[in-house]
């Protein structure tokens, strides 16, 4: 049987065994929709993130500065935590921020090549 992509605008065809669950949508399109939402404010989000990274090339000597590894466990520490009280999957936000740090690490380490001391004349 070939596969195929679920129907969006259908009834559900599964349920969760836990009764407490409230579901938020009542078609997968609904879902989809409100993703896409998120999505556009998740990618606002890591756009500012990305210019705070930047300016922080500014206050690193190099690339161990630059990559700071007790900070990215800081980081990654932090989220965790914020996860768990948020009621997120903890391993799934872990995963995503490794992922962002090695990206904003190798964004910043390329900035920082591109920059000169203080001190140094134009």
């Amino acid at each position: 049987m070939q596969e195929k992509e679920p129907e969006t605008h259908g009834a559900p065809l599964r349920r969760f065994v836990d009764s407490t669950y409230k579901p938020l949508c009542s078609n997968l399109a609904e879902v989809r929709e409100n993703i896409d939402a998120l999505d556009r404010k998740i990618v606002a989000l890591l756009a500012e993130r990305g210019r705070y990274v930047k300016d922080a090339a500014r206050f690193k000597r190099d690339a161990f500065q630059v990559s700071a590894p007790q900070r990215q466990q800081e980081v990654i520490d932090k989220v965790r935590a914020l996860a768990e009280k948020e009621g997120a999957y903890p391993e799934v936000v872990e995963a995503a921020y490794r992922a962002l740090i090695a990206g904003f690490i190798a964004r910043e380490q390329q900035d920082h090549l591109g920059m000169v001391d203080v001190e140094a004349k134009p």
